[in-house]
């Protein structure tokens, strides 16, 4: 494992070891080389430690831990299994570094067997973001694809050099070349790191490089600095030091604190923690938030990436994480933001390699889908680190990566693109609720996207509190159909006009509930209406009576499948033959409304006048009845004759 990686995973190995120390009565010779980072040490050591039967499982654990930072995957993969099989200390970390293993000594099968005895380890998200960016490699993404022009500064040294940050019209970089340092960092064989400036050239090259002066001076780490022009300062982290030497917790171990240096003015530290190393500050003017990665231990796996609050850069509020739809079981690093994108890096095993840049849409205060940018932004080795910026008609950007053909550990790379990295995506999101009152939301109804050839493209359901969520990949039309059992079915097209405003809003879904919708009357199942009057002798529908019927009609559309009978009373007033006539009128009448204002005919199997055969009273023929008894004999019920058989 390179020095880079290191300084990116919060001093992982170290934070480990002190947990694992308090376990152990005495470090052995392996201990003292592994929470060194002197990993092919710590190997030799505890194989030897090993050979003579003196290794605990939390030295085991270590070991596997060293095979993995020293790229012996086959091994690593071997004794992770062996503590998995015999023991609980693994966590979900040590998952990822495990599946990676298989991944890398191509255990397929492996690999699938394990995730899935561990897959209810992982939250919901991390399987999802599992499952779509398998999809999206698999499937390919060519037709997606950007042109991207990548080249190798020429300024990269011999050493590592990685976290490129944009300064005004310069660019800041971390480097561990050895130019006014006066101490070596052992275990990277190098330069402790310190933060260099130079020029941008037209064609994204860089010269003129220089160290970067306006930092306060230290002999140990300066790296991985965040320009923020709103507030003129530099955000960076730096080794904890008390009266200019490395400060140490009672552990033994030094880590990264972030500051902040005004530039030509005030230096503030912000966050510091002995124990605890931050690393990658970002900071967004537009929010105030200062993002950065650390590992705490109540992270999702290794490092994760938290934001603070902030007053002009002052820190007001505790660490927030960002949560599971970002954080994995691996290691998140380096954030940036740019055109309301999250840009990040990640070693979770479902990448391509090591570390791969994400990207993934923000959305209020959430975010999308983590996006593995794929090939060439992406390789087997570790990519990350990534900045951009609009520069003429496209982009410029720059990101860090160990992969081959370099000219050190790790080196910088610029690009320049046409368009903003990442595959587009559409996402829906919001509630299913119920029709009639929108407050009351529906769990459990099945919510899916489709194509216009009929292929579905995503499915999920409602959680408890009626809330959805998908994420495709950009189509330019849509269908979304939401279904429940007992419930209106919806079903509506989008085409690219109505997909581009949907995104980053949302969107409830109303879903009617088929019996807040019917009710029983006279023994039989009828759709709910008020009780409406024709006027006397007369077959003409009002204005109250077609508000009424409007019931009908969004009661079929909700419940196409409906079979209907429209029935029609009178009371006895008046002849029997008479009656009879009228009320058949009113009930073709009614019918006749219903089917011109889009109920088809075929649900209406049956219009029947029944006039006075169903008198609901007393009020007979010859005997005296107030008005508002009479009325309750003149009546129109649109009958469900399918009702107990509707949802079979």
């Amino acid at each position: 494992m390179n020095h880079t990686k290191k300084i990116q995973i919060s001093l992982l190995a170290s934070l480990l070891g002190v947990v694992f120390c308090f376990a152990q009565k005495k470090k052995s010779q392996g201990d003292v080389f592994f929470f060194q980072y002197e990993y092919q040490k710590a190997v030799n050591a505890y194989e030897e430690e090993l050979s003579e039967g003196v290794l605990t499982k939390q030295q085991f654990l270590n070991l596997a831990d060293a095979y993995f930072e020293t790229n012996n995957y086959d091994k690593a993969s071997e004794a992770y299994m062996k503590i998995y099989d015999q023991d609980t200390l693994m966590d979900t970390h040590h998952y990822n570094k495990m599946l990676q293993s298989l991944s890398k000594s191509q255990n397929v099968d492996g690999k699938r067997d394990f995730l899935t005895s561990i897959s209810s380890n992982f939250p919901k998200e991390l399987m999802e973001n599992m499952e779509f960016n398998n999809q999206l490699l698999q499937n390919g993404a060519d037709g997606n694809q950007l042109e991207y022009e990548i080249f190798n500064l020429e300024g990269n040294s011999p050493q590592t050099d990685f976290a490129p940050s944009f300064y005004n019209d310069k660019l800041l970089f971390s480097s561990g070349r050895q130019v006014n340092k006066k101490l070596r960092y052992e275990p990277g064989n190098e330069g402790y790191f310190n933060i260099y400036e130079s020029e941008i050239q037209p064609t994204g090259q860089i010269t003129a490089l220089q160290s970067f002066q306006e930092l306060k001076d230290t002999d140990y780490h300066e790296a991985t600095p965040f320009f923020s022009s709103g507030l003129n300062s530099v955000f960076y982290v730096l080794s904890n030091t008390q009266d200019g030497e490395l400060a140490f917790d009672e552990n033994g171990k030094n880590a990264l604190a972030i500051a902040k240096q005004n530039i030509g003015g005030s230096y503030q530290l912000l966050l510091k923690d002995l124990s605890t190393s931050f690393y990658y500050p970002f900071y967004d003017d537009a929010s105030g938030k200062l993002y950065f990665s650390a590992d705490f231990e109540e992270g999702y796996g290794g490092t994760d990436i938290y934001f603070v609050y902030t007053n002009n850069g002052q820190v007001m509020s505790a660490p927030i994480n960002l949560g599971p739809r970002i954080n994995s079981s691996g290691n998140e690093i380096a954030p940036f933001i740019f055109e309301n994108s999250f840009y990040f890096a990640s070693d979770v095993f479902f990448g391509l390699g090591g570390m791969d840049i994400y990207k993934s849409n923000i959305e209020d205060e959430g975010f999308g889908i983590p996006i593995n940018l794929g090939a060439p932004i992406n390789t087997e080795f570790d990519d990350f680190g990534m900045i951009i910026r609009n520069d003429g008609d496209g982009l410029l950007g720059y990101f860090a990566s160990n992969r081959t053909g370099g000219k050190g550990k790790d080196d910088i790379y610029g690009f320049k693109v046409d368009e903003k990295p990442g595959l587009k995506t559409i996402t829906f999101k919001g509630a299913v609720v119920n029709a009639s009152s929108a407050s009351e939301i529906v769990p459990n109804a099945t919510v899916s996207l489709w194509d216009m050839n009929g292929e579905m493209l995503a499915e999920t359901t409602s959680d408890e509190e009626g809330q959805y969520r998908l994420e495709i990949p950009y189509e330019p039309e849509l269908v979304l159909d939401v279904s429940k059992e007992r419930y209106s079915r919806f079903i509506k097209k989008f085409n690219h006009d109505e997909l581009d405003a949907l995104q980053n809003s949302i969107f409830d879904v109303p879903v009617a509930f088929y019996n807040d919708l019917v009710e029983e009357r006279e023994g039989q199942k009828v759709v709910k209406m008020d009780d409406f009057y024709f006027n006397t002798s007369s077959t003409q529908l009002t204005d109250e009576i077609k508000s009424e019927l409007a019931k009908v009609i969004d009661f079929v559309d909700a419940f196409p499948r409906a079979q209907l009978r429209i029935e029609t009373y009178t009371d006895s007033r008046g002849g029997s033959s008479t009656n009879f006539r009228l009320t058949q009128a009113r009930s073709d009448a009614i019918k006749k409304y219903l089917v011109e204002n889009g109920v088809p005919a075929s649900n209406i199997l049956y219009s029947v006048g029944y006039g006075e055969d169903n008198i609901l009273n007393n009020c007979t023929n010859g005997v005296f009845c107030l008005e508002t008894l009479h009325k309750k004999n003149q009546r129109s019920l649109i009958v469900v004759l399918n009702d107990n058989v509707l949802f079979d």
